[in-house]
C-alpha cells in the first residue's frame, strides 16, 4: 500500500518530485540524459539519510526503523555518502 505524504502546500511528496525531475528534463534544452534512474536516487537518497538521522537524534537504529531498512543497509548507505565514519 502506498502511503500519501502531504507537504506543507497540501500537495503529495510525489508530486515536487515530479515537478522536480519535469524541470531536470526542461533545462537540459533537448539533450539526452545519462543515468537518471542512479542520479535522482542519489539526489533524493542522502537529504532523506540526513533528516531521517537528525529526527532520530542519530539513532541507527531508530533510523534504520524509520526507514524500513535493516540497521547494516543504514550503515552502508551513511558511509556512502560520507555522513559517518
Amino acid at each position: 500500500m502506498t502511503e500519501h505524504v502531504d507537504t506543507s502546500e497540501g500537495k503529495p511528496l510525489n508530486h515536487h518530485v515530479k515537478q522536480s525531475i519535469e524541470r531536470y528534463f526542461r533545462e537540459l534544452n533537448g539533450a539526452q540524459p545519462a543515468s537518471v534512474y542512479d542520479m535522482v536516487l542519489r539526489e533524493v537518497e542522502r537529504p532523506l539519510l540526513e533528516v531521517v538521522m537528525q529526527q532520530t537524534n542519530g539513532n541507527q537504529s531508530r533510523a534504520a526503523e524509520v526507514l524500513g531498512i535493516n540497521r547494516n543497509t543504514l550503515r552502508k548507505k551513511l558511509k556512502f555518502y560520507q555522513l559517518i565514519r
